[in-house]
């Protein structure tokens, strides 16, 4: 409990960018108590781990750029509360499972990045997703797999799915 204190202290009035840090470990679900938080800034450190579901509760946050890092497991459906998120990089970790769908509620959502991960399911295209493009789901330098695979799309209502399967870069269907 002391050391969250100190760590809310330390965002509160001296808020400084954590990334490139050196910071090892895992992230604990206390980190998500930090209510007045507003950018959480842990990109390329030696991070790992599940990302903490009580991260959802840090409903000030503006930006999460946890890239880089060595986060597994999946991406939490509790960011789906992060009402005021604009940005959100989650890109060359481990993660796995699917982009939740949730997530189309985040309408102030900027920058949404999980290319390099081995993420598979639908990519969402309401909302924000609407305007991302493929190359911020998928590996920017090796994209050559969109040339020669076929990617299905289904009408369902108001959205469309593409059924998808990335691993570090290789598009599968």
């Amino acid at each position: 409990m002391i050391m969250l204190f100190y760590f809310q202290l330390f965002f509160f009035f001296n808020f400084r960018d954590l990334g490139n840090s050196n910071i090892s470990g895992t992230l604990g679900p206390e980190l998500g108590e930090l209510r007045h938080l507003k950018y959480l800034e842990l990109y390329r450190n030696d991070i790992g781990g599940k990302i903490p579901k009580e991260l959802g509760n840090l409903k000030n946050l503006v930006s999460m750029d946890m890239y880089g890092n060595r986060f597994e497991g999946e991406i939490p459906k509790s960011f789906a509360k992060l009402k005021s998120l604009r940005f959100l990089r989650l890109n060359n970790n481990k993660l796995s499972g699917s982009i939740p769908r949730e997530l189309t509620t985040l309408k102030d959502l900027k920058v949404f990045d999980v290319s390099n991960n081995d993420l598979c399911g639908t990519i969402p295209v309401d909302g924000p997703f609407t305007s991302f493009p493929m190359e911020r789901y998928l590996d920017p330098v090796n994209t050559t797999c969109l040339a020669c695979s076929f990617l299905e799309l289904l009408g369902h209502g108001s959205y469309f799915l593409v059924i998808y399967c990335i691993s570090y870069g290789q598009l599968n269907i």
